[in-house]
């Protein structure tokens, strides 16, 4: 069965189409439509629900020795009030998730991870502490919204005592019009904007009050689908489509967040022995008529030499993009291939990413 966030009722109430997503049923859009959402995000702003996500406590003499010893990235010279990416692997390199690293103290981190993986994650986790480590899974303890979008922080502004000035850090104990949250300069769709987290039974209240904040700032709720879309303008990855156990950082582009240099990690050894890749994700930018989606082929010449693993077309920029997982030796920006669509080949070009980036 379905978990409710708490912001359910709120969703019904305005008209948002609800579907079930990672275990929890949520708005896929509302009567806007995701193309109107898309376009509020990179014009004005948008708020979402994300309370989906799932929210670990690590506490102990040992807590950052664990998250080291779990995640890729090094977490040692990171200051409190910070937030900082990285990803989880098995002992052989595949991804387990994706996810963010909040420093509440010394001996005191919050771990954000993906809503369908939170069972997952944890168990992987407490089976891998340290000695002198605690962790405790807290995600229903804890609502989640997103606003996003270049006037986010107009609207936040007059709410909250003090945001946060600088991208990926937070005010930890913060307020929005006397609402207690974590506020975070984060987000999941290529703009400026925040994340805040609370109380679940205040949810409804603060979705409101932003709301009413954001009226003549052109704020409108958002769903599911213009969150998709968004990401993937802004080339972000999605674990289950460019990331998962099969593929590991370095082939998804995540290599910046490895650090072979620090003491051992689970999947250091397999990730040291997976370079150079044979394969790497990639940007298509589509220049035949069609649209590429998750499994399409994709060809160089006569050769399949990949997968798409999303593909969209994105409001904002007018044409369809994808992102795909191809041969390495295709991966150069200029490279021409094509996408079997329902059994058409349709002509695209490996492009740069972010496809799209604010300035």
């Amino acid at each position: 069965m379905e978990r409710k966030t708490p912001l359910y009722d709120v969703h019904v109430e305005e008209g948002g189409k609800i579907v079930p997503f990672a275990g929890y049923l949520l708005p896929v859009q509302y009567g806007s439509g995701v193309i109107k959402e898309h376009m509020a995000v990179r014009e004005q702003a948008g708020l979402f629900d994300v309370s989906h996500m799932g929210e670990v406590l690590f506490t102990g003499p040992t807590a950052l020795d664990t998250l080291n010893h779990l995640l890729t990235n090094d977490y040692s010279n990171m200051p409190i009030n910070k937030v900082r990416y990285g990803v989880m692997c098995t002992a052989d390199g595949g991804t387990i998730d994706d996810l963010v690293v909040y420093k509440f103290g010394e001996e005191s981190y919050l771990v954000v991870v993906n809503a369908a993986n939170r069972e997952k994650d944890f168990a992987h986790m407490s089976q891998n502490l340290l000695p002198g480590t605690k962790a405790e899974d807290i995600s229903d303890t804890v609502a989640q919204l997103a606003l996003q979008g270049p006037r986010a922080q107009a609207i936040l502004r007059p709410l909250a005592g003090e945001l946060p000035e600088k991208n990926y850090s937070a005010v930890l104990q913060g307020a929005v019009d006397g609402i207690p949250c974590l506020i975070s300069r984060t987000g999941y769709t290529g703009e400026d904007g925040f994340e805040l987290y609370c109380a679940p039974g205040d949810a409804p209240l603060l979705w409101d009050k932003l709301l009413s904040a954001g009226a003549d700032y052109g704020l409108i709720p958002c769903g599911l689908g213009a969150r998709d879309t968004l990401r993937l303008e802004a080339a972000m990855p999605l674990y289950g489509h460019e990331l998962s156990p099969e593929i590991n950082p370095y082939e998804a582009g995540l290599g910046i967040f490895v650090k072979l240099d620090k003491p051992d990690f689970i999947g250091k050894a397999a990730l040291q022995a997976a370079r150079p890749v044979s394969r790497r994700r990639v940007g298509l930018r589509m220049t035949g008529r069609g649209i590429a989606r998750e499994q399409c082929p994709v060809y160089g010449g006569d050769r399949q030499i990949g997968l798409v693993t999303s593909g969209t077309h994105c409001p904002y920029l007018g044409h369809a993009v994808a992102m795909a997982l191809v041969d390495a030796a295709f991966q150069e920006p200029g490279t021409k291939v094509q996408v079997d669509v329902r059994g058409r080949r349709v002509e695209a070009e490996v492009v740069k990413t972010p496809f799209y980036q604010r300035a």
